[in-house]
């Protein structure tokens, strides 16, 4: 009995986040357009998930994360993405869902292994809300650069950015947009993420 409670509660938290990432994509908190790319803030929720949930719960958030990214290539709305469509449509899968469930993994990984490191839980919370965004960005703009960097439409990029090398490339293309989605979610991802601990704690507590 005891054990089927704690696999509900587990399906409705993730149920709910879930339903966060969709309602922030529908209303454009989700993903804001930011010239070729978006600024995304759906990694809050996925560092959230990792905080209260664990790697298997932010990695399905992840993957949820992946498949509005790549319907986003399907319908045009992604200027970037729906270009490498019509490249790779295998390759631009794999960007848009593979690495957004790697990137939700590695969250869940690195909070559960900065916790058991440290004990003050607003350290872990802050470098998994931190994580996502950094993460999110190393394995997307990670894998352009491995499948896509010598095509036709990245290559015009590079030279519209004046970047001389992959890395510059990156650096120029995230830029502010970067530090924007880093700040926004390390706040926001530790701030929610502790407050539901200390919920969760209370509830415990009262039992």
């Amino acid at each position: 009995m005891k054990h089927s409670k704690k696999s509900v509660l587990y399906l409705t938290q993730l149920a709910i986040l879930v339903a966060i990432e969709m309602v922030m994509k529908l209303i454009g908190l989700g993903s804001v357009p930011f010239g070729p790319l978006y600024m995304s803030f759906l990694t809050v929720p996925i560092a959230v998930g990792a905080i209260v949930m664990g790697p298997a719960a932010s990695a399905v958030l992840g993957g949820v994360f992946g498949l509005v990214s790549f319907m986003d290539a399907i319908n045009g709305a992604s200027i970037m993405t729906s270009n490498l469509l019509a490249v790779s449509p295998v390759h631009t899968f794999i960007l848009c869902f593979g690495m957004r469930v790697l990137m939700g993994l590695c969250v869940g990984l690195v909070y559960r292994a900065v916790s058991k490191v440290c004990k003050k839980s607003g350290v872990s919370c802050f470098v998994a809300s931190i994580a996502a965004p950094l993460l999110n960005t190393l394995f997307f703009m990670g894998y352009i650069v491995l499948a896509f960097y010598q095509t036709d439409y990245v290559q015009g990029l590079v030279s519209a950015k004046g970047a001389t090398n992959p890395l510059m490339f990156v650096a120029l293309l995230v830029g502010v947009q970067g530090v924007i989605e880093a700040v926004v979610c390390s706040v926001t991802g530790t701030a929610v993420g502790r407050g539901l601990q200390k919920a969760m704690e209370r509830t415990t507590d009262h039992r």
